[in-house]
């Protein structure tokens, strides 16, 4: 825990029960008294991806959460919705929560499993959109990625579960784990097209797939578990027909990183909504 101006900073790992992996965010609970520019200076303050501040809760686990990069607010970010999730049942016990973000309400249900609790959003309505031959060759450039690195079986896509994503499948696990790619050429691609990161799959096999998120317009080389994006990758996989409708995939993010996580994505038939699912822990 850290205080900025008197306000209290939680910080919480969500997608590894260990502290040293998934993804860090900071999590205030009170941000009532916080404005816009307070919000992003505590943001930038922590240096992590993301952070959440809640304000407006209702008694009934309703609560108004607003997500902030180092640089920039942004409309959603699962892993910060995990962490927050879990910051609530740790005060108050697990249940039932809705977050109204920026990109819609989000219901959020918090178990404990064993000695772990664990954390289920439901993402806003998906869909996903070709993305234009330019765009890709420029995000291939911008990745120095020879488009031969591909895997055909995966093409590419700009998928959206809450934030917009561009999906795309390396054809080797090799490929996915050499990642040098120009920050300043990617950021300005992804900020023409409202990319919140570029989602790099690799897959496994039928269900299991290792992912890394490039996430230069948030100021930070790489994610090193996003949420928001394992719930698009949900909703690309099921649209195209990769997967059947009722498929629970595992995602591994991180592990190129030093900072593995596991990011659950369950698909329910009938229901076009994504579900990401993982623990997480209390940092320091």
């Amino acid at each position: 825990m850290s205080t900025h101006s008197g306000t209290e900073v939680l910080r919480y790992t969500a997608f590894s029960a260990d502290p040293e992996g998934g993804n860090p965010a900071g999590v205030v609970l009170d941000a009532s008294g916080l404005g816009d520019a307070e919000m992003l200076a505590v943001a930038a303050d922590l240096g992590y991806s993301e952070s959440a501040f809640l304000t407006d809760p209702d008694g009934h686990g309703g609560h108004t959460v607003r997500y902030f990069s180092p640089k920039a607010e942004v409309p959603f970010c699962g892993h910060a919705t995990v962490a927050a999730a879990l910051a609530l049942a740790e005060r108050d016990g697990p249940g039932d929560l809705v977050f109204s973000t920026p990109a819609g309400p989000v219901p959020v249900t918090v178990v404990r499993e064993g000695g772990e609790l664990r954390a289920t959003l439901t993402s806003v309505e998906p869909h996903t959109e070709d993305a234009a031959p330019e765009d890709l060759a420029e995000a291939l450039a911008a990745l120095d990625w020879p488009a031969a690195d591909l895997d055909p079986a995966l093409p590419p896509r700009i998928a959206y579960a809450g934030a917009r994503h561009l999906v795309l499948a390396a054809a080797t696990r090799e490929r996915l784990a050499d990642l040098a790619y120009d920050f300043a050429r990617l950021e300005a691609l992804m900020r023409r097209l409202d990319l919140t990161t570029v989602q790099l799959a690799w897959r496994e096999s039928a269900t299991v797939f290792h992912v890394r998120d490039p996430f230069p317009v948030g100021g930070v080389v790489e994610d090193p578990a996003t949420g928001a994006a394992a719930a698009a990758f949900g909703a690309y996989a099921r649209e195209l027909g990769l997967v059947p409708d009722d498929a629970v995939l595992t995602l591994h993010q991180g592990a190129d990183m030093g900072r593995p996580g596991t990011l659950t994505v369950e698909l329910t038939p009938g229901d076009a909504r994504v579900r990401v699912s993982g623990t997480g822990t209390r940092i320091g």
